[in-house]
């Protein structure tokens, strides 16, 4: 069995010098970003469609005990709508509101996915560019309420994401270049042809669509908080980040719900993709130019979202970026089930928060500077399950279907899963 030693992962730490105090409002920090009636509505919606279920929450005892943590808390959002990640309420969500507004009148989601309104809908196309998951998204979404989507994909996006994608009916349009390259290029043809641009990050003037996406992903948060332990709320979140959407969902979900009471959040990428660290250190958004070529690559943009760094900015308590390890680290971690932890599937993209939280328990001076110890309480997101299953069964050595069939076994035989414990360094 491999040894794994977190203190042989490399990392950055960038603390922020411009987080807000705690008893600042949100409303008056970031405002226009998220609000709490936003993510009512969304959260209301969403939890009206008929394949809605609620996603895990896990404790992971025997990993926070060989990391010197409290408590791990993990949010699995492998299973959300059949579709193996968090995106489902979000770019979904974000179709649903365009279609309700261009139709007019009071349609719910029930009305469209009757098909009753076929006649209308048809006509309309949404379009995004996509690493992955959210055009998975973007693409039930429009199947579901009887529109027509055409979905961008980067040269590095995986043949088994693509295949993953068009079985929604998508159609599917090639870009050479990076994730920004194919944004650019969906925003020109979407304008040529008066399609609606259904994207998670923001430019001058496109600022809705982006916001609806946010607030659906508040979903995931008022689940948490319903299967949290009212007396002791998160002390760090480390959740990781591609353009910023989810981070800024999760950290303003946070600020509105905890206020001065919110815990630190931690904001995760890879070394190759790392536009939040470099735009944190430059005081201002900075963009990271070349390949994005990380093996996270639901993570690898090079473009802060405007509309999420502006809350984004005052929210995170630090940046952080890892090397590309860490997250296969986190992804075995998992799939072991340290000290008879559940094991559970989590892809390449969505442990970036815990890669991080491994690599900075792995640092001394990296869990000194986050207050980091046996008094913590960790949440993290787990944003997508094996959305590529042959890149997976790769990377672990095993299918995801095996580690699910063997997720119910919590025999001692886990315990000498080769994860090596650290104790409390601080």
């Amino acid at each position: 069995m491999q040894q794994w030693n977190p203190s042989s992962l490399a990392g950055d730490l960038f603390l922020n010098p411009r987080l807000a105090a705690p008893e600042t409002v949100l409303a008056e920090t970031a405002p226009d970003v998220v609000d709490a009636a936003g993510f009512q509505q969304a959260i209301a919606e969403i939890k009206t469609w008929p394949t809605y279920r609620e996603t895990p929450l896990y404790a992971l005892p025997g990993l926070a005990n060989a990391l010197g943590l409290g408590v791990i808390w993990y949010k699995d959002e492998g299973p959300r709508f059949g579709l193996g990640s968090f995106k489902a309420s979000g770019g979904a969500y974000a179709v649903l509101r365009f279609l309700q507004e261009k139709l007019g009148g009071k349609i719910d989601a029930a009305e469209l996915m009757s098909g009753r309104q076929k006649s209308r809908t048809s006509a309309l196309t949404v379009a995004t560019a996509t690493d992955g998951n959210h055009g998975r998204s973007v693409a039930w979404g429009a199947r579901e309420f009887g529109c027509r989507a055409i979905i961008y994909l980067h040269a590095e996006v995986s043949p088994g994401r693509e295949q993953a994608i068009a079985e929604y009916g998508a159609e599917i349009r090639r870009v050479a270049g990076n994730y920004d390259d194919s944004v650019r290029q969906c925003a020109s043809e979407a304008r040529a042809n008066n399609w609606q641009i259904i994207s998670d990050t923001s430019w001058p003037g496109f600022e809705a669509i982006p916001r609806h996406v946010m607030h659906g992903y508040g979903l995931m948060m008022d689940e948490a908080f319903r299967q949290l332990p009212p007396d002791r709320p998160p002390s760090h979140v480390f959740i990781q980040a591609g353009v910023g959407g989810l981070a800024a969902a999760i950290a303003g979900y946070l600020w509105l719900k905890l206020g001065k009471r919110r815990p630190r959040v931690i904001v995760v990428e890879p070394d190759r993709a790392d536009c939040h660290f470099v735009s944190a250190r430059s005081g201002k958004p900075t963009i990271v130019e070349g390949k994005l070529d990380t093996l996270m690559a639901g993570l690898a943009a090079g473009e802060v979202s405007p509309l999420a760094w502006r809350l984004l900015d005052k929210a995170v308590f630090a940046f952080q970026r890892i090397e590309d390890a860490a997250a296969i680290v986190a992804m075995r971690a998992l799939t072991e089930g340290i000290g008879g932890d559940s094991r559970i599937v989590g892809g390449e993209a969505g442990v970036g928060g815990l890669a991080g939280l491994i690599q900075a328990c792995g640092d001394n001076g990296m869990r000194a500077a986050l207050g980091l110890g046996p008094q913590s309480s960790v949440f993290l997101i787990g944003s997508e399950g094996a959305t590529d299953p042959a890149l997976y069964a790769e990377l672990i050595g095993r299918s995801p279907d095996s580690v699910m069939a063997a997720s119910g076994n919590k025999s001692s035989g886990n315990k000498s899963s080769g994860f090596k414990s650290i104790g409390n360094k601080s």
